[in-house]
């Protein structure tokens, strides 16, 4: 018998006892379903933060902060620095701190930083496009600093000349009475904040951007110039006595600088600089972690498969004892033999991995769509399901292997037989 023969027969020979070759089947679809699935949310997520990163470019750009010291038991309390922010968040074990004024400058004079914006926010009152009604806005300051993924108009500007610029999310439109996308850009946005004292300020700002929203948020941005505006009505008024703090800041490198020897010399200062790279890179970091969680599960299943290939191919030696004999008596060697039932191993495998991975892509790919235009609306281009080829075809050769490799005990048994105590068993 040639290969062709024997694949023929391996394929006949599986459905000789459907119930348990089903069984066994069964067992299988469900490991290939799932690490399909998490395959697939693993690949959709990746995809989209690669996009977005994509659509930034690169910056240039870190984004510093500054981590007090853990206080761990028995440590006590940490010393009193005059020159430190007053203002820390308790997080847990750890704390983050605030920049201060004497932060800032020792951030400045790290080499390789060309330029720094400390952090701002920005509380606006209201915003109001003519007469269409007062809105609340979340407003993020120095938001020129990123590359929007723009449904219309241009980026923020922020020379000095550019005047006070906002972009705004495409879901902002329509309670603001601005239209379309298109029809936004141009037109100009009126702001009011309050001042230290209570007392209210207005600014107008002009639309020239509206952007798709993304991992970066959904709200509206404001460019240097307006960012400059908006924060010194806010002070106005501000007792000199009171310190101004910043949760981070923001530094532009110089054009020749290495970002890694920018983070180690902020780092050595007691500073923390991550690029967006880097940020994005701690979601996708516990994306893959949540995946591969959900694969160790599949993985179990997929071995628990294993031993009911190794049931089903034990339970068909001993069933065709005589028939094996029979075949080693007419001149089947004992290499074909093995190959006869390493295939029917192999192929209960391609079975079961075929059918839950056109399973999991059906079934994916249909939730996949309805998510994207429903719960995952507002961040276009985000499919959380996306089946590569690539990582199918894996999947399935990954199962044929550990088919292929159960099935090696009951082949090696079927190979030793001696073919006249076979043609004898009863």
């Amino acid at each position: 018998m040639n290969f062709l023969d024997l694949l023929k027969t391996a394929i006949a020979n599986t459905f000789r006892s459907k119930l348990r070759t089903t069984l066994t089947v069964i067992a299988i679809f469900i490991g290939a379903f799932t690490i399909t699935l998490t395959s697939a949310i693993g690949t959709g997520v990746g995809n989209y933060i690669n996009t977005q990163v994509a659509s930034i470019g690169d910056t240039g750009s870190l984004t510093i902060t500054k981590t007090a010291a853990s206080s761990g038991t028995g440590s006590g309390p940490a010393k009193y620095d005059r020159n430190a922010s007053s203002q820390t968040v308790n997080r847990g074990p750890a704390s983050f701190a605030y920049l201060s004024a004497s932060d800032i400058a020792k951030i400045t004079a790290v080499d390789g930083i060309r330029s720094l914006r400390p952090a701002v926010a920005l509380t606006t009152k209201w915003a109001e496009y003519a007469d269409h009604g007062k809105y609340v806005v979340d407003l993020t300051a120095n938001a020129g600093e990123l590359k929007a993924d723009l449904a219309s108009g241009k980026q923020l500007d922020d020379r000095s000349s550019a005047g006070n610029q906002v972009i705004l999310p495409t879901n902002y439109l329509k309670n603001l009475g601005l239209g379309s996308a298109s029809s936004a850009v141009g037109k100009q946005l009126t702001f009011a904040v309050d001042d230290y004292q209570g007392k209210e300020h207005t600014l107008t700002a002009t639309v020239v951007g509206v952007q798709n929203e993304s991992l970066f948020g959904g709200g509206a941005g404001a460019n240097a110039t307006l960012t400059d505006a908006m924060q010194a009505a806010q002070e106005t008024g501000k007792p000199a006595s009171i310190a101004t703090s910043y949760a981070s800041a923001t530094a532009k490198l110089d054009s020749g600088a290495s970002t890694a020897s920018v983070k180690s010399a902020l780092s050595k200062a007691g500073f923390t600089g991550q690029t967006i790279q880097d940020q994005l890179g701690q979601f996708e970091t516990v994306i893959n972690g949540i995946v591969g969680v959900l694969n160790a599960f599949a993985v179990i299943a997929l071995v628990a498969a294993g031993f009911g290939i190794i049931n089903t191919l034990l339970m068909s030696v001993q069933e065709r004892t005589r028939e094996i004999g029979l075949m080693k008596a007419m001149g089947m060697g004992g290499g074909k033999v093995y190959t006869l039932f390493s295939l029917e191993a192999v192929f209960i495998g391609f079975l079961g991995s075929a059918i839950g991975a056109g399973v999991a892509i059906l079934l994916g790919t249909g939730i996949s769509n309805v998510l994207a235009g429903t719960v995952l609306k507002d961040l276009p281009g985000l499919q959380i399901l996306q089946f590569a080829p690539s990582s199918v075809a894996t999947i399935i050769i990954v199962v044929m292997l550990i088919a292929f490799l159960a099935g090696t005990l009951p082949a090696r048994r079927a190979a030793r037989q001696n073919p006249i105590e076979a043609l004898r068993y009863e």
